[in-house]
């Protein structure tokens, strides 16, 4: 017999762990870096513009699906339609992609908070210093069980007493932290031209592949299109206020989005002067430039120890939703108990996460089509799914179900304002965008188009 389904204690609960889902790695170290080399200012104009039309759509009718039904991404789309119950398997398949490579980086963070927390800020500063810790066959896959136990002990809590609880505790922190570093950073020499260049939109650098990135960023950074939001969708209460509530999440993402970029670009200007290497580097720029960084500052070991503490926060939340879903989506299907599934995911994530932390040493001359493993899964999830179940959901809500299925939903707690704007985006504007993301993004891969 299944257990009766859990549900967050109320709107607050909800709002801090869906944005703690969404503010993830990506907002830390891929905004930032995304923003660097697309033109800053532009980029975060555009990327404002989408969150606000795009993402707030597309985060609705997924949320809306989920409290309609009860159920997380396979049940969801089968109870509304049964033949497009294939949606939600391949919704399933990208958070149980991603949570194993992506605990592998939360294994990095957890080595770097340590490693400034016990004094070694100068050796991490070093040139060398990632590239020997990556690569070495033990230690980065002992920092990624510790980062995959410590998540799944979360999950293995429940919705009340663990997602909900540490998210109420961990995203406030995580917002104050974000804060203190910012504006401590603002005042280095330099960060002012940083600063500059991050906030005021230079149109001459606005181009179709800024457009293309910032929209890549939405899905990567609003944990949108692989089940999250349909699965927290299923443990809200019908009388919270869901337009409301997807407004908050998007300010709480964007807000931790923009002030990871204060924290990095004007630190990186005052650091090189802004030249396009340091911009540059992905995600080398957390892991290789900004302990350099902290290692010139006044007190740079506690300021680098709390941004790896941020960090974690961060990474945390984020692997803990993707979790959440793939042990909701396993339960929902054969009605096992929490225990059992939390361990057999977890088993799974380390039967993917060991190889791919190898991947960056041992292993490392084993590629698919011309990728390491952590690449390649990064690709195949985001590039390529992601797109590709968003482009379904939008055809799913646009012509099955029709857009008036998800606002009847949304207005059992209060009146949808923005009703008219959800159906142009869902029906006709998204559509559009999404094929050319997923085109430029394969074509990418492949060599054949620069973005």
């Amino acid at each position: 017999m299944s257990e009766k389904r859990s549900s967050f204690t109320g709107k607050i609960g909800f709002v801090l762990a869906a944005a703690g889902s969404a503010v993830g790695l990506g907002n830390i170290w891929r905004f930032p870096y995304l923003a660097a080399k697309y033109g800053g200012g532009i980029f975060l104009l555009v990327y404002i513009i989408l969150a606000i039309t795009f993402g707030f759509a597309l985060m609705c009718a997924e949320i809306a699906i989920g409290r309609k039904t009860g159920l997380s991404a396979i049940g969801a789309f089968k109870k509304l339609d049964k033949r497009f119950g294939f949606i939600g398997i391949l919704a399933a398949i990208i958070p149980a992609i991603i949570l194993p490579y992506y605990s592998v980086i939360g294994g990095w963070v957890t080595k770097y908070l340590v490693t400034f927390v016990s004094g070694g800020m100068k050796a991490a500063a070093n040139d060398s210093y990632f590239g020997n810790f990556i690569s070495k066959p033990f230690e980065p896959v002992g920092w990624f069980l510790i980062f995959m136990g410590l998540t799944a002990l979360i999950v293995l809590l429940g919705v009340e007493k663990g997602i909900e609880k540490v998210s109420k505790v961990m995203m406030p922190i995580l917002a104050f932290l974000t804060l203190v570093i910012a504006v401590y950073v603002l005042f280095m020499p330099g960060a002012i031209d940083g600063l500059l260049y991050y906030i005021t939109p230079n149109f001459s650098k606005f181009s179709a592949t800024t457009v293309l990135a910032a929209l890549g960023q939405l899905f990567y950074s609003m944990s949108l299109a692989m089940g999250i939001m349909i699965t927290y969708g299923s443990y809200m209460k019908k009388d919270v206020n869901l337009e409301s509530s997807v407004r908050q999440i998007e300010i709480f993402d964007t807000g931790i989005a923009f002030m990871a970029g204060l924290m990095v670009i004007p630190a990186v200007f005052s650091f090189s002067g802004g030249s396009q290497e340091a911009l540059g580097q992905g995600p080398g720029l957390m892991f290789v430039t900004l302990p350099k960084v902290f290692e010139s500052m006044t007190g740079g070991a506690i300021i680098g120890a709390l941004f790896f503490l941020l960090v974690l926060f961060a990474a945390l939340t984020s692997s803990i939703s993707l979790m959440e879903t793939v042990v909701s989506i396993v339960r929902d299907k054969l009605g096992w108990n929490r225990k059992i599934v939390c361990a057999i995911v977890f088993g799974f994530c380390l039967a993917i996460g060991i190889p791919v932390s190898l991947g960056n040493g041992i292993w490392s001359s084993f590629t698919i089509i011309g990728m390491a493993l952590l690449d390649f899964f990064d690709f195949v999830s985001n590039s390529v799914l992601m797109p590709i179940v968003a482009l379904l959901t939008c055809i799913f809500v646009g012509y099955i179900i029709k857009p008036k299925a998800i606002i009847e939903e949304i207005e059992i707690g209060a009146p949808f304002k923005a009703k008219t704007l959800f159906t142009i985006v869902i029906k006709y504007i998204a559509p559009i965008c999404i094929v050319l993301i997923l085109i430029s993004s394969v074509l990418s891969a492949f060599g054949i188009m620069k973005i």
